[in-house]
């Protein structure tokens, strides 16, 4: 019980007493065993240890006894954005909670209404006059946990102690039935937890969400500028209820978790949709469910906005704006390859132009622009629906990824025909795309006939603006940018902060490599030539690889050079650069 339960005793009896909460002879026994503590219990907490009146009840009636407001918190009664008004620390170590702020004061409920130094405290944090409110120190520790949690942990024990004893129950044991996980999903506490997963994921710019259940713990990990790190930390037991409540809200299979399933969910954030995709998976331990977070908001960006270099961005350009060919972007999943094609489309997407596109799937939805949507499972595949589609009079066609020759094919003949066409494929650097092409099984000459440009990108973290800090890099690094050519004299690494999470980096930036296919590549091209053969003609025409664009980017404090190291293959280096080595 919380020590907010004060004198005067009698004076909270009677009321007590005379509100119908409480009977003399229960009163008088409580005042004898205060007595016998000798201060060390208050007359509230007795009452409530003793189960003679709810704690509720005695919240009301002091409520009443010092003038204040009793308030029983909900999601509905405050703003989170007051948190950052008062450190966490303060609000554990106090049990106070910021509420909502009206002009000038704060409201905070609170669970020592007589507490005259903390009063003096609230008011010199929060810089504003303080309104009190009484709330149970429970409900204070509950709200906190809910909306606030540790980025460690995640303790739900008296949200769990909120809910019906049945939900209690089904929480706590290794549920069976089926009925009784779709019950515990219901469960308001597994709601906001589950809501509350999301939000934050969000909330931090996370692309995906992991919740996986070991045999200990169940681990929340977001993954955010491409790193995976460690979020919440729920009790295990609820790993059955929190899958359940997902697979609710994706429209899945509740009562299937021997095997996989897929969903999806439409959702709204501050007014904003967003898209969710689930993937459920059986576990040793349960099922993993990892949740792919799509947000519009992050796709609405231009060619300007992706970081290319001046001159790459210039050429790419030209390929975009080209009347008919194809241009590969190529890289790892999760690499921005989406994204580029989107920024691509949204440059030349007019009222004038018939732009399609046909995905595997549809990601985003982009305005006066047809999608497609392919399904496997009614043979409508991309090579299908691009066939149907050559009929439907596009100008532009963007092909979510090239997967197998017949897709290769029918694209590659639909940029013959005079559409400009736009794809993806998985190679590890833009001269690989063609060989790719070819071990496919595409004839080289159609593909010199067609091919305009592959773009190769990757995506590195960028520097904390926040912690932003020169430092002097091994000697290693320095030879690394030296080898292609570079002189950098200053570097710059973040040094950890609460903005980037101690990561020393904050959001991401792209590295490219492009390469134009020009008249003697086509030549080269049409006789089905060695990679090597392509990577030659690429040095002697100035394409810089994707390391070398990185470190460029090192040179202007943009990233680190450990960043390109990681995201960059280095298979091949030109010969100036490797003469300048030596």
């Amino acid at each position: 019980m919380a020590s907010s339960l004060l004198e005067p005793k009698l004076r909270l009896g009677a009321l007590l007493v005379s509100r119908g909460y409480l009977d003399i002879e229960a009163l008088e026994r409580a005042l004898e065993e205060q007595e016998e503590s000798r201060g060390q219990k208050l007359l509230g907490e007795v009452l409530v240890d003793r189960g003679f009146c709810s704690e509720e009840h005695v919240l009301e009636c002091l409520s009443v006894e010092f003038g204040i407001p009793y308030v029983k918190l909900d999601n509905k009664l405050f703003d989170p954005r007051t948190f950052g008004l008062i450190s966490r620390e303060f609000i554990e170590k106090h049990t106070v909670l910021p509420l909502f702020k009206v002009r000038d004061t704060l409201t905070v409920a609170v669970s020592e209404p007589t507490n005259v130094f903390l009063m003096d405290q609230l008011r010199d944090l929060a810089k504003c006059h303080i309104q009190i409110a009484l709330a149970s120190a429970k409900d204070i520790r509950r709200m906190v946990q809910t909306y606030l949690p540790n980025t460690r942990t995640f303790v739900i024990d008296d949200i769990i102690d909120d809910a019906s004893d049945d939900a209690v129950e089904l929480i706590q044991r290794q549920v069976a039935d089926i009925g009784a996980d779709a019950d515990v999903a219901g469960q308001s506490p597994v709601i906001r937890l589950v809501n509350f997963i999301v939000y934050q994921a969000v909330k931090e710019g996370a692309s995906d969400i992991h919740i996986e259940p070991n045999e200990r713990q169940l681990r929340v990990r977001y993954r955010v500028d491409g790193s995976l790190y460690q979020s919440l930390e729920p009790p295990v037991m609820l790993a059955p209820a929190v899958a359940s409540r997902i697979k609710i809200m994706a429209n899945m299979d509740i009562s299937e978790r021997r095997l996989p399933q897929d969903g999806r969910v439409h959702a709204l954030m501050e007014g904003r949709p967003i898209d969710l995709r689930v993937s459920t998976l059986p576990g040793t331990h349960g099922e993993k469910v990892v949740i792919r977070i799509l947000d519009n908001r992050n796709i609405n960006t231009s060619l300007e906005q992706l970081g290319f270099s001046t001159d790459l961005l210039d050429q790419f350009k030209q390929q975009v704006e080209k009347p008919n060919g194809i241009s590969l972007v190529t890289g790892p999943t999760g690499s921005g390859k989406s994204t580029t094609l989107y920024a691509a489309l949204n440059a030349i997407n007019s009222v004038d132009v018939n732009v399609c596109t046909v995905e595997d799937p549809v990601e985003f939805q982009l305005t006066a622009i047809n999608q497609f949507q392919v399904q496997d499972k009614i043979g409508l595949t991309f090579a299908s629906i691009l066939r149907s589609l050559l009929r439907q009079d596009p100008d532009v066609i963007m092909v979510g990824e090239i997967r197998d020759a017949e897709t290769a094919r029918v694209a590659i003949q639909a940029a013959l025909t005079g559409h400009l066409v736009f794809s993806t494929l998985h190679t590890n650097d833009a001269c690989s795309a063609v060989t790719r092409l070819i071990n496919m099984g595409v004839e080289g000459y159609l593909i010199a006939a067609s091919l305009n440009s592959v773009l190769a990108q990757r995506l590195c973290r960028r520097v904390c603006s926040k912690c932003k800090r020169k430092y002097d890099p091994p000697r290693i690094m320095h030879a690394a940018c030296e080898r292609v050519g570079l002189q950098v004299d200053e570097f710059f690494h973040g040094v950890g902060c609460k903005h980037c999470r101690k990561s020393g980096f904050s959001g991401r930036i792209s590295i490219h490599e492009l390469l134009i296919v020009d008249d003697g590549l086509k030549e080269l091209i049409a006789d089905n030539p060695p990679l090597s053969t392509i990577r030659s003609h690429a040095q002697k025409q100035g394409m810089l690889t994707l390391r070398h664009d990185g470190l460029r980017k090192v040179k202007e404090g943009l990233t680190t050079v450990e960043e390109v190291l990681r995201v960059s293959d280095e298979s091949w280096i030109p010969k100036h650069a490797k003469k300048s080595d030596e």
